[in-house]
């Protein structure tokens, strides 16, 4: 076999593509899914080697290998930035899809709800993100809305941005999520501000702050759950 040919050149048995579509998607390993997103290999290896690479490089743990930047991938040999974009890309849908199904509304009635609910958005993220979710009277999920992004270690919440998208929604109701990427659940002094301000606010004009939640890949925090709110 020529290593460095394109997937459409290899024996029948050799094609992942050929292989999906006679046998289903569940038949294929998980470097064979990653050698369909890739294409064709490097000069000396096949999509699948260079596949079992990339994945031997993150211990053939997904989560580990979903954390893996642009710059992370493009320093393997035969991965360009188009490569790295594709598979970046195919990772950011598997993310996402527990939110295809956005019709669906989804009534909060405890802080585990909130966090598999955001588990498809916060999960593995290596920055904080700021995330409030607008709740109608039945405590159904109107929507998600985003408030801002940070770096490693805080991102800023802007109460005017967070209370102004809650009006326009017509939301009776909010829940602040933010995420941790150290993994840290205990609030800080900042986190504790922040939601004592929001929730005295909200009260005011009759629109509840009825939970915070820090995310972490292995837990989450609840403000709600422990008075604090």
């Amino acid at each position: 076999m020529l290593h460095n040919q394109s997937i459409k050149y290899w024996a029948e048995d050799d094609r992942p593509r050929e292989k999906l579509a006679l046998k289903g998607k569940a038949s294929l390993s998980d470097a064979e899914l990653l050698a369909i997103l890739l294409g064709s290999g490097s000069r000396n290896q096949t999509a699948v080697e260079l596949a079992q690479d990339l994945l031997k490089h993150a211990d053939y743990d997904l989560g580990i290998f979903s954390k893996l930047s642009l710059q992370d991938l493009k320093k393997f040999k035969g991965i360009g930035e188009a490569k790295a974009i594709c598979i970046l890309a195919a990772l950011e849908l598997g993310r996402r899809r527990k939110e295809t199904d956005g019709k669906l509304r989804l009534k909060i009635t405890s802080s585990k709800i909130v966090y598999d609910y955001m588990r498809s958005s916060l999960l593995d993220l290596e920055h904080e993100e700021f995330h409030i979710l607008l709740l109608n009277r039945a405590n159904e999920i109107m929507r998600r809305e985003l408030v801002s992004i940070g770096g490693l270690s805080g991102t800023v919440a802007d109460g005017k941005v967070i209370f102004k998208k809650a009006l326009d929604f017509g939301a009776h109701a909010i829940i602040l999520v933010h995420n941790h990427p150290s993994g840290q659940l205990k609030p800080s002094e900042m986190d504790i501000k922040l939601t004592k301000k929001l929730s005295e606010f909200g009260n005011c004009i009759d629109l509840p702050v009825l939970d915070h939640l820090i995310f972490a890949d292995n837990g989450y925090f609840s403000f709600a759950d422990t008075g604090m709110i």
